[in-house]
């Protein structure tokens, strides 16, 4: 049932640190893996583990820009020079989160840049758009696949700022407010692309991680961790079975929805 063997999928934002997660979730349920990250990025240390341990003919790596029409279209033309059918999964990965960083400019809600908002929504909500438009209508044409795209519990929420006060930044860290507001809009797509593509059975849904371990401080994790009814974060190993669950047949009849994988943080 959630057997991916003789599947094509595509992973945008593929050296990320979500990327290889889905990326060995795919590999491991037989699928022929393509991995999709802007020019010049280089790999991460686990998605370069991936492709020591990968032969060409099970995992393509392709440049692009998720903002760029013409960098997708170049995307899609390389795979079908390769021999490549149409994707049957497609996770809509790529986006920009922000951490805190004492490096980053760090600015009050009423004097964050135009631009610096714009970027964010640029990336996750319009990059995912663009994306689903170039491979997702591929999938449409072909009458088949699973797009899955990824989300936040930030999506249905907003963050805690408590969580970040411990730092001392000045101005405080803000998580971004575009973040948040990219991710809904990405769940609010996901609702209209699966009502759209339905009748070409390509089933559309959002998968939302909670907070993921990323070696966060000890103060943000003991009081993320009290917020949660589980009591911890994420880890690599809760994300791959709802994905596959969504990649595969064993969600046929599942599309238009979120799932979230947040340890039951969004049921307070």
């Amino acid at each position: 049932m959630f057997d991916l063997t003789g599947s094509v999928a595509i992973v945008t934002g593929a050296f990320g640190l979500l990327g290889p997660v889905w990326s060995e979730a795919l590999l491991g349920a037989g699928a022929t893996l393509v991995a999709i990250d802007r020019p010049g990025v280089s790999p991460s240390a686990a998605m370069q583990r991936l492709l020591d341990g990968c032969g060409p003919e099970r995992m393509h790596v392709l440049e692009a820009d998720i903002t760029s029409r013409a960098d997708l279209d170049a995307a899609k033309n390389a795979l079908e020079q390769r021999g490549l059918k149409a994707p049957d999964v497609l996770v809509n990965n790529a986006g920009i989160d922000a951490p805190p960083n004492r490096d980053a400019p760090q600015f009050l809600f009423d004097e964050i840049p135009a631009d610096v908002f714009r970027r964010i929504l640029d990336v996750n909500l319009f990059g995912t758009f663009q994306v689903s438009q170039v491979f997702g209508t591929w999938m449409a044409q072909a009458k088949r696949g699973s797009i899955i795209n990824i989300g936040s519990l930030y999506a249905s929420v907003s963050p805690d700022q408590r969580f970040y006060d411990h730092l001392g930044m000045d101005p405080p860290f803000l998580k971004p407010p575009a973040y948040g507001a990219s991710k809904a809009g990405v769940v609010n797509l996901t609702k209209y692309m699966a009502t759209l593509w339905g009748p070409y059975r390509v089933r559309v849904n959002a998968l939302s991680p909670g907070g993921v371990f990323n070696h966060q401080d000890d103060d943000f994790q003991r009081k993320f961790c009290e917020r949660v009814p589980l009591g911890r974060m994420a880890f690599a190993a809760d994300l791959t079975g709802p994905l596959l669950f969504l990649a595969s047949d064993a969600s046929s009849y599942v599309t238009g929805v979120e799932l979230r994988v947040d340890g039951g943080f969004t049921a307070w």
